[in-house]
């Protein structure tokens, strides 16, 4: 009977959604959306799409969401919403981070993206417009992904800093005290494999089309670029959604090493109070405005 009623509800918001979409006017992107992606099927062959065009989609993501913050170093008006004012970035760091990710991408992460053809063959995965999931099944998906892997990078980061284990990989993430976009993936090898391990398990449960895999790759990179930007931007509109963590959060995480070991929402630390640290030291926070007033 509890089956049946799930069954229910979950159609009942199915045919909503659908409705809803059927009330929303015509989306002018699509158009040219759709002439790109059937042009690309009908000019490529599915392993380019897969290897090479993941490929691509990750590096123009990853740096152009990181653009904004590298630029927000040099508007003077932007540093007051720098949360370690007293930690600038330094060219050498930029560039030190820069040679460590280029290592990354191209010697750790491009062979797993070479497999993405492979994974798609197996599990039958397509490509073509036609199979391409309605854009409320998309953000559901990527929803989906983002728990799981916030699940995953919590409970494998929170070992990472296990004493015995720290100081051989995950100290190399931390040797930026105060993080900038740029350095989001700036990880030993080995932590780059564990902890982006979380990002496959999503796509394993809920990927029923290529364009899954490019969406979700779009919105981990957004969300963990934000997370390490080193700025709280008024009017984020990251922020509009429950329990996100955002730079603030995780910025004291590389301040205080302790705590805040989620990647994307809050509710791992606060379920198993490793948040603690991190809400004292917002109380202190909040309360020095209202000592200098007395």
């Amino acid at each position: 009977m509890a089956s049946n009623d799930s069954t229910g509800i979950l159609s009942s918001a199915y045919i909503a959604a659908e409705y809803i979409d059927t009330l929303l006017p015509d989306n002018p992107l699509q158009p040219p959306f759709k002439y790109a992606w059937t042009y690309m099927i009908d000019n490529y062959t599915k392993f380019q799409i897969a290897t090479w065009g993941s490929l691509l989609v990750h590096e123009l993501i990853y740096f152009l969401f990181c653009l904004p913050g590298f630029i927000f170093q040099f508007l003077p008006f932007m540093q007051k919403y720098k949360i370690q004012q007293d930690k600038p970035e330094t060219w050498e760091s930029q560039w030190r981070c820069f040679k460590m990710l280029l290592f990354n991408h191209f010697c750790i992460q491009f062979p797993l993206i070479f497999g993405t053809f492979h994974f798609t063959e197996y599990f039958n995965i397509p490509y073509d417009w036609e199979s391409m999931p309605r854009w409320y099944i998309l953000c559901a998906q990527c929803f989906g992904c983002a728990v799981i892997e916030d699940a995953w990078h919590y409970f494998l980061h929170r070992i990472l800093h296990h004493k015995r284990i720290y100081k051989y990989i995950h100290k190399v993430h931390h040797e930026f005290t105060s993080p900038f976009g740029m350095q989001a993936e700036y990880a030993h090898p080995l932590e780059t494999l564990i902890l982006g391990a979380g990002f496959f398990i999503g796509i394993m449960v809920f990927c029923n089309h290529v364009v899954l895999m490019w969406a979700w790759v779009m919105v981990r990179l957004l969300e963990t670029i934000d997370v390490h930007s080193g700025y709280d931007i008024p009017l984020n509109p990251l922020h509009l959604f429950p329990f996100y963590a955002g730079a603030r959060f995780h910025d004291f995480h590389h301040m205080n090493f302790v705590g805040n070991y989620a990647s994307t929402f809050t509710w791992w630390d606060k379920i198993l109070s490793t948040d603690s640290q991190y809400n004292n030291y917002m109380d202190k926070v909040k309360a020095k405005p209202e000592k200098k007033t007395k």
